[in-house]
């Protein structure tokens, strides 16, 4: 299993605390695919993992399953969330309620797209062209955050952060099962940066709403 990736802030005064360290290994192993749907995590192996004992990974597990990346089943054990049809249509729907919002405060402001969007997209395309999609969809998410960033609401940010964890599922499991449907996914990300940076609500807005659509073959393949 390649290492995860992802860190957490210094705890104030001093570095992460164990059960931080186990947090950020065991969530980024989920965010980056190291540990599919449906799998079981074992304390044992996790804390042989992240160098720690079994009592941090607790920790980490239980703020896991409050953050809805886990769930934890009596007598089973935690185990990685399987998103189901009626969670993938919920998930597009408050996406597109927040992101709607912040396109069109941004365009309001004439703030233009965010200035990391760009790179985000040209490393999203390398991640297509090796077909690494819990990457892809990792970056993904990057930028649809981006944009809501840009609006400026920090709440409604914090809001749609929340929802990383079922963004990144979907994202993966979505484009996994349809990758055909990349090269569109790609072109509606550069229609909606392009209306941004010509202040064009209207445009951005539509092209937002294609492409959070629910696209009957991937609502599909959610339901087995």
């Amino acid at each position: 299993m390649a290492e995860p990736t992802e860190t957490v802030p210094p705890a104030a005064g001093g570095a992460a605390s164990a059960s931080d360290r186990a947090y950020a290994w065991i969530r980024s192993a989920i965010l980056e695919g190291s540990f599919a749907e449906g799998d079981f995590l074992d304390e044992v192996a996790l804390s042989a993992a992240v160098g720690t004992s079994r009592t941090p990974v607790r920790e980490a597990l239980r703020r896991l399953h409050a953050e809805r990346f886990i769930d934890i089943a009596p007598r089973r054990g935690a185990q990685v969330r399987t998103i189901t049809a009626d969670e993938m249509r919920e998930v597009y729907e408050a996406r597109l309620l927040i992101e709607t919002h912040a396109v069109q405060g941004i365009c309001d402001r004439r703030a233009g797209a965010p200035p990391e969007a760009g790179e985000l997209l040209d490393q999203m395309e390398q991640a297509g062209r090796e077909r690494a999609w819990n990457r892809s969809a990792q970056l993904d998410q990057a930028f649809h955050l981006a944009l809501v960033r840009q609006h400026g609401n920090t709440v409604l940010t914090h809001m749609y952060d929340a929802l990383r964890s079922r963004q990144v599922h979907v994202g993966a499991r979505t484009i996994s099962t349809a990758p055909e449907r990349f090269p569109l996914i790609q072109s509606e990300h550069r229609d909606i940066v392009r209306a941004l940076d010509e202040h064009d609500a209207e445009t951005a807005i539509t092209t937002l709403r294609a492409h959070l659509r629910a696209v009957p073959e991937l609502v599909r393949a959610f339901s087995h």
